[in-house]
């Protein structure tokens, strides 16, 4: 994964202060064992972690790419476990040994296109058949102030959506379709559309998906 879709300076000085808010939408987990392997892809400080935890949920991992959000993390939730990513978006684990992943507010931080397809196929290498893919991100808005970055920023980094945030950042939004696009080779079992105060406090649409991995051994197509 190049510096760009990475941007580990970035979190690593936010991870102090930033806060996410990405709702956890429980009644789609509600036929999930407590038991079940759960793994947070960028777990951030470990917000969500820890909302699973108090709804029973035991077996729990999250990775992160910034140390300092892990650091945060671990200070927040000592019992838990967290690993930094030295090599996104390689996981340690095993092929096929993940229940569910959780997927909240990561691809809007990865900029490239063929980095998210490729964190998505390594999600679906660890997803068991039958798995879950939980994920929630940041939809294309319609307000002046951000059609104009989109188009201020297009040319630069060569995808409408990218853009760069006042205090450093460079993120993205995208239409619904991308999403569905990236889960193509899994069966979407519910969307949401949700509403979220974005992590420097602007009001913004998001979308939520829930998918199931194909209980054969089918794969996410290479792209």
């Amino acid at each position: 994964m190049s510096a760009l879709d990475r941007q580990t300076a970035y979190w690593d000085a936010a991870a102090a202060t930033k806060r996410f808010t990405h709702p956890l939408h429980m009644p789609w987990l509600d036929g999930v064992s407590r038991r079940a392997a759960v793994l947070d892809y960028g777990c951030g400080y470990g917000r969500t972690m820890a909302a699973l935890a108090q709804q029973g949920f035991e077996n729990l991992s999250g990775v992160d790419t910034s140390p300092g959000m892990v650091a945060r993390a671990r200070s927040l939730h000592p019992a838990m476990r967290f690993t930094v990513l030295d090599a996104p978006p390689t996981l340690a684990c095993a092929d096929a040994s993940v229940d569910v992943v959780m997927l909240f507010a990561v691809l809007t931080c990865i900029p490239g296109s063929q980095a998210q397809r490729r964190l998505i196929g390594e999600l679906d290498r660890v997803l068991k058949p039958g798995g879950l893919l939980y994920l929630s991100d940041m939809l294309l808005q319609d307000d002046e102030r951000n059609r104009d970055r989109y188009a201020r920023f297009a040319e630069r980094y060569g995808t409408y959506g990218v853009f760069e945030t006042d205090d450093g950042a460079v993120c993205r939004h995208h239409e619904s379709d991308w999403f569905m696009s990236l889960l193509a080779g899994c069966a979407a079992v519910d969307t949401r559309r949700i509403a979220i105060t974005t992590m420097n406090g602007h009001e913004s649409a998001g979308i939520q998906i829930l998918a199931r991995k194909a209980s054969s051994a089918h794969r996410f197509p290479a792209r």
